[in-house]
């Protein structure tokens, strides 16, 4: 199976600037993920949405839960139709979780638009407003963000869910434009996924 429609310089036969990168966006596993392959014609473009994707989902001392976190990615990718980024991200919710009839529960949830057979309060609403974020941008005000205020979010919450839909927003449109399917590699960022 091709890895997208396009033409793709594998990590075997990258060289120079491609193959430093590469290096630089491995996962733990040590692969390269498809989603950057897809990209190596523009190797610049992979460099910056591995380092927007680590931002968002990769670093020190979160506000929200880290499985809550890849919650946000793998519904931001329900809501975009994109199984590629489900089906790694929740791998990684899973392993994040540790609870795997939960997990079940929560895909379940985002694929039969019911966020509210698993969620409630804050979390309920954080999700709410990454639909909203996600089909329909331009209709966010002010009162959405104070709404979450008023549900127990607190501002560094709020950006962080912002930060993650948004992200996986450019990135399943990356994926889906590109034709970008799964195949043969590891499922989910983490080793154990």
């Amino acid at each position: 199976m091709s890895t997208c429609w396009l033409a793709v310089i594998s990590p075997d036969s990258a060289s120079g600037l491609l193959k430093d990168i590469y290096e630089q966006v491995k996962s733990p596993s040590g692969q390269v993920d498809r989603v950057y392959q897809a990209q190596s014609l523009r190797p610049d473009t992979i460099l910056g949405h591995d380092r927007l994707y680590r931002s968002a989902l990769h670093f020190e001392d979160p506000a929200c839960p880290p499985w809550f976190l890849e919650a946000v990615a793998v519904y931001t990718s329900v809501l975009n139709r994109c199984p590629y980024a489900v089906e790694h991200h929740y791998a990684n919710l899973k392993h994040l979780l540790g609870e795997p009839d939960r997990s079940t529960d929560i895909l379940d949830a985002f694929q039969n638009d019911n966020l509210g057979a698993v969620f409630e309060g804050k979390e309920l609403h954080l999700l709410i407003y990454v639909r909203k974020l996600t089909i329909a941008p331009g209709d966010l005000y002010r009162t959405d963000i104070d709404q979450l205020r008023g549900q127990g979010a607190k501002d560094e919450e709020i950006l962080e869910v912002n930060q993650v839909a948004a992200s996986f927003n450019y990135s399943n449109r990356v994926i889906n434009g590109l034709g970008v399917r799964l195949g043969g590699e590891q499922i989910g960022y983490y080793e154990t996924a």
